[in-house]
């Protein structure tokens, strides 16, 4: 029975072999069309089953929440710009600088135009994040998702990229043309600085991803007449 199998095993494979390079041809682009549309199918139930997950679906609005810790912390930390040059000690945030000379001596960056704009811009552009987490949250709390609702959720958090860039441009830039420094110290911009760039480079690929979710509607939402490969 197994030789049996063997042999006609065997014939098939010879019956259909390529006879020549016109042959070859043939089978390559009809072997790379039915790989093409795997992987496409495959992407297409990616994206459905990891929507319907419990787990997976909340994904992006983790994300977001993410985005706006990394705000908060960017508002409440000191090290927005610091220097560590002895015996001149300073560190700044994004509403005061401090000194450090014979004690600890604060100004306020709001008394200037331009500090007073670019904690507006930021703090906007934060705002807008922590709307962004609130309706995805509801967004993906519904059964059933309301995709132009996510297109507008991808669409608040460009524009709260955009502000708080702004305000990430203005403060380097007019804090070291409007602010003297004593001659000699290191500055440098820290810790704080870099999670308020991290809210907004998150809100850029998280617009992406939210304004990219309706383009899979149809296969979110099984309208997708299945294919079947019959020379597989």
């Amino acid at each position: 029975m197994d030789q049996r199998l063997r042999t006609a095993a065997l014939d098939h494979h010879n019956t259909n072999k390529p006879k020549s390079s016109a042959d070859m041809r043939f089978y390559s682009r009809k072997t790379f069309g039915l790989i093409s549309r795997l992987s496409e199918a495959d992407l297409n139930k990616m994206v459905k089953y990891g929507l319907d997950y419990t787990r997976c679906r909340w994904i992006l609005p983790l994300l977001v929440g993410l985005a706006m810790i990394f705000g908060i912390i960017a508002l409440a930390g000191r090290g927005w710009i610091y220097s560590q040059t002895l015996p001149f000690s300073q560190q700044g945030s994004l509403w005061r600088l401090c000194s450090l000379e014979s004690g600890w001596q604060c100004r306020s960056l709001l008394d200037y135009a331009w500090g007073r704009g670019a904690a507006a811009t930021f703090m906007v552009g934060f705002v807008l994040v922590c709307i962004c987490f609130a309706l995805a949250i509801i967004a993906f709390a519904i059964p059933t998702l309301r995709f132009n609702f996510l297109r507008g959720i991808g669409g608040l958090l460009f524009v709260a990229a955009a502000f708080s860039l702004m305000g990430l441009v203005i403060y380097p830039v007019m804090i070291s043309k409007y602010i003297i420094f004593p001659v000699g110290t290191v500055n440098e911009f820290g810790w704080a600085y870099g999670f308020g760039w991290t809210m907004c480079l998150m809100s850029i690929g998280l617009g992406f991803f939210f304004c990219c979710i309706p383009l899979y509607e149809d296969q979110i939402l099984g309208n997708v007449k299945p294919y079947y490969y019959p020379d597989i």
